[in-house]
């Protein structure tokens, strides 16, 4: 006996009486219709738009980065400023940055110890210089030498950025305890928290003088540098970039590609960075 004739005679439906076959017709012609018109409607949707990018920037970035990856331009991009500590401290929460810019190693290290960024995209990318300012209705002198007694030539307290933690400020200390200078002025120190932050009070007239990096003290017309402080002072200051890890995606080598660029260099530059693309990373205080 073959297959066909051991089927059971009620399992195979019956075909259906003349009588039915209009509403069966259009039936069918029914889900046909429906499937077209989703097929259709699916095709149409415009896809899911691709997660922002977002950047995670020391302060001191601010202007150059927001005229490289302006909103306008750039409506993908999200750009977040705060001192290099606080950023660090975020990303090590869970905060959702996918590319971390910071003002020295320390903080970058920091990530890296514990596997937070992807330390095979790490590079040093900027390097800056450390200043005096003074508001510019001051008239202050300054002789970077160990024999000047700074604490007689202003009033008042001296702005810079925290050095328990900020990057300027770590650096500021660094330079002012190699002139014999530190002990004097501790208990004259504004500290802030960030290195914009310096810059304002002092553009403010709240503190006589400050130190932060040169690249500030060029963007605000309401101070004055008085005196650089020599790179010899202080460890170098170097702006490490990578990618945070688990965040590595085509949109994020996109960004990271053009922050790295040469026109990113030129703009850099011109905001008064020194530029050092592809200089490999070195421990940092």
């Amino acid at each position: 006996m073959n297959r066909a004739t051991d089927a059971d005679p009620r399992d195979i439906l019956p075909l259906p009486l003349r009588a039915d076959l209009p509403m069966f017709s259009t039936v069918m012609h029914l889900i046909r219709s429906f499937l077209l018109v989703a097929l259709l409607l699916s095709s149409a949707m415009p896809l899911r738009a691709e997660d922002p990018v977002t950047i995670f920037a020391a302060a001191s970035l601010n202007s150059a980065l927001g005229e490289l990856l302006p909103r306008a331009r750039h409506p993908d991009v999200h750009l977040s400023f705060a001192s290099s500590s606080t950023l660090a401290k975020q990303i090590e929460a869970g905060a959702p940055a996918d590319i971390y810019l910071s003002a020295n190693g320390q903080w970058m290290n920091y990530l890296q110890q514990r596997a937070l960024i992807d330390s095979t995209t790490r590079i040093n990318l900027l390097g800056n210089k450390l200043v005096f300012i003074a508001s510019t209705d001051r008239s202050i002198k300054i002789d970077v030498q160990t024999q000047f007694n700074l604490s007689d030539a202003f009033e008042g307290r001296i702005a810079l950025g925290d050095p328990s933690h900020v990057p300027a400020g770590i650096y500021a200390r660094q330079a002012l305890r190699r002139l014999g200078w530190w002990n004097y002025l501790s208990d004259r120190l504004a500290p802030s928290a960030d290195v914009r932050s310096a810059l304002n009070y002092v553009a403010r007239g709240e503190c006589d003088i400050g130190i932060v990096y040169a690249t500030d003290a060029m963007i605000l017309d309401e101070v004055q540098i008085i005196a650089p402080l020599p790179d010899s002072l202080h460890a170098p200051i170097r702006y490490p970039a990578a990618i945070v890890a688990g965040r590595d995606r085509p949109a994020v080598r996109r960004i990271f590609a053009q922050i790295r660029s040469d026109s990113a260099q030129t703009l850099f530059s011109r905001h008064g960075f020194t530029t050092l693309q592809e200089e490999a990373p070195r421990a940092q205080p």
